[in-house]
């Protein structure tokens, strides 16, 4: 028997004036009658890291299990619920280079591990990121090598925190010792930056009038794509422009809300949501999308900057969240704080509960990806670096098996986690920053 139909290459874009569209895996894209057929492409691996600011109430993080499984959560962590077979909460985990104990450390040394140099000059100097050293080896797969984002619009300049640069807060992701990498907060630039040309702000205000949606770019592309898919990948892609179509009418919708205000807010740039929780959950599903696609493999996130003054009212809480931190052990502002910390981590369900519906090759992003949701803090009250909120969430490809609280008897280095993860994804290394090793409990399937 003769086979004449050709394969879909993997890295298929649909092109149109000012836009490229990367496909999501499809059965079309694996070679007809051979064994990967049966099964699908060999699945991508992905990493992600989400930061949480200014630690938490331990006591209300913690699950009770000592078995080392997780069967029960704790009363922060309900949302996760679902999830609860793809995740892994870690206890003790440490920073010890992230001392003297300062907000600005914690964010640098949560994805290094390293010691940040004390300057509020620009002769910082830090590590490469757990999350850059894992682009530099799997990035060239994708169009973008990584991909960083944030909530915060505004990013300060100067001595941000006891003499160290801000630099160190504003940025979680560094390229080298001396190149952090900014993050993006506008949803608008950064759906331009995954699927369209982007440019200056007048650039995408004008682009945006010439265009009303980036499908409508290439629907000629899909036209002649869908003619010739199976039922299955037909699917697959509906499903997939659904979800772009989506976010394009939030963006839309919230740039409409924003021009239509009449109150001065010019802190607050066009088409972001005025609602924390709608902003985070439309940057959650731009990286569902950026996964999706396979336009990159690699995404930061920080949930906001350290020391943040960000009220969150729309879960009845009016304290600034930074101040309410250094709660002096007041119950009343701690039930408040960790309130903040059930809200955050609720979004992250969001966010895994996006993947685990997406398909994916044989399986869903979340089985194909690995989340590491944290802080570099612990007890934000003495600004403590030792029993680290820590969360590794999806299937790693099956390389990753859940449902375990992994619990250490003595502080343990953050820097072994992160070993461990770069491992899962390909990247062999002897050493990261302190690291005394991998963990076992996470390499066991």
């Amino acid at each position: 028997m003769i086979i004449t139909k050709k394969a879909l290459l993997r890295r298929t874009f649909l092109r149109g004036m000012g836009a490229t569209l990367a496909l999501p895996v499809l059965d079309a894209m694996v070679p007809s009658m051979t064994a990967i057929a049966r099964t699908g492409a060999a699945p991508v691996r992905r990493l992600g890291f989400i930061y949480m600011p200014m630690g938490c109430d331990i006591t209300r993080w913690t699950p009770g299990s000592t078995d080392g499984t997780l069967k029960v959560l704790s009363p922060t962590l309900q949302s996760l619920e679902p999830f609860i077979d793809q995740m892994t909460v870690m206890s003790n985990m440490e920073l010890k280079n992230a001392y003297p104990g300062t907000h600005a450390t914690s964010n640098a040394a949560f994805l290094s591990a390293a010691k940040a140099k004390w300057t509020e000059s620009t002769d910082y100097y830090l590590g490469t990121t757990a999350d850059q050293i894992a682009a530099q080896q799997i990035g060239h797969e994708t169009v973008l090598p990584s991909l960083e984002l944030s909530m915060d619009l505004l990013q300060t300049v100067g001595q941000c925190d006891n003499g160290y640069a801000c630099v160190y807060q504003n940025n979680l992701s560094w390229s080298s010792p001396t190149t952090p990498l900014p993050s993006e907060a506008h949803p608008r630039i950064v759906f331009e930056r995954l699927f369209g040309e982007g440019g200056s702000s007048a650039d995408r205000r004008a682009a945006l009038k010439r265009r009303a949606s980036l499908l409508d770019w290439v629907r000629d592309d899909i036209s002649r794509l869908q003619g010739t898919l199976g039922a299955d990948d037909r699917r697959r892609v509906g499903q997939y422009l659904d979800s772009i179509r989506e976010v394009e009418r939030r963006i839309q919708k919230a740039e409409s809300d924003a021009g239509a205000d009449q109150l001065p807010d010019l802190d607050r740039p066009v088409g972001v949501p005025t609602s924390y929780a709608e902003h985070a959950k439309l940057m959650f599903d731009l990286q569902a999308l950026a996964m999706q696609g396979d336009v990159t493999r690699v995404i930061t996130f920080q949930l906001a900057r350290e020391t943040s003054t960000r009220t969150y009212p729309e879960i009845g809480v009016a304290d600034p969240h930074h101040p309410l931190t250094h709660h002096g052990n007041n119950p009343e502002k701690i039930a408040r704080m960790a309130k903040i910390n059930a809200f955050h981590v609720s979004l992250f369900a969001y966010y895994l509960e996006k993947l685990k519906s997406t398909p994916d090759g044989d399986g869903t992003l979340l089985d194909h990806s690995m989340v590491l949701y944290g802080s570099g803090m612990g007890n934000p009250n003495v600004h403590d670096h030792v029993n680290l909120p820590t969360i590794v969430a999806g299937g790693g490809a099956g390389r990753m098996k859940g449902g375990r609280h992994i619990s250490y008897a003595e502080p343990t280095p953050l820097a072994n986690l992160h070993l461990t993860l770069l491992e899962k994804v390909g990247v062999r290394l002897d050493k990261f920053a302190d690291s005394q090793g991998k963990i076992d409990e996470l390499l066991a399937l």
